[in-house]
């Protein structure tokens, strides 16, 4: 029952990430794509895990960084698949600086670092709320 359980909690978790960047997006941008469902889904799992199972993180502003790099990286996979391989257009930051073919920027990067503190604290909220 147990294995159970963290499937739920993983699967309630990416699903209320995947919710809040999607809202996030359609405030911010005026629409959505549901890649970015998907991606902010995996990336709010990931600050899950990260903040909860990587204990060999011992700092805060470690577990930061590690977020802010596995976000990018996933942006990085997703903006390949999504943008150069079936050519769908979701984002493009090639007018920015510091931004690699288009995909990621690395001034998001620093963002990403800045955002994993307050989503990891809500990542301990949400599950204290639900789980425990």
């Amino acid at each position: 029952m147990k294995k159970w359980n963290y499937i739920w909690q993983n699967f309630f978790m990416i699903s209320l990430g995947g919710a809040i960047y999607y809202c996030i997006e359609l405030v911010y941008r005026g629409h959505s794509h549901w890649s970015m469902f998907l991606l902010g889904g995996c990336c709010f799992g990931m600050i899950d895990v990260i903040s909860e199972k990587a204990t060999f993180l011992k700092s805060v502003w470690s577990k930061m960084a590690v977020s802010a790099l596995g976000i990018t990286g996933l942006e990085w996979i997703c903006g390949c698949i999504v943008n150069l391989w079936l050519k769908l257009d979701v984002w493009d930051y090639s007018d920015m600086p510091l931004q690699i073919m288009g995909q990621v920027c690395i001034v998001f990067s620093f963002f990403w670092f800045l955002l994993s503190f307050p989503a990891m604290q809500f990542c301990k909220s949400v599950r204290i709320l639900f789980f425990e």
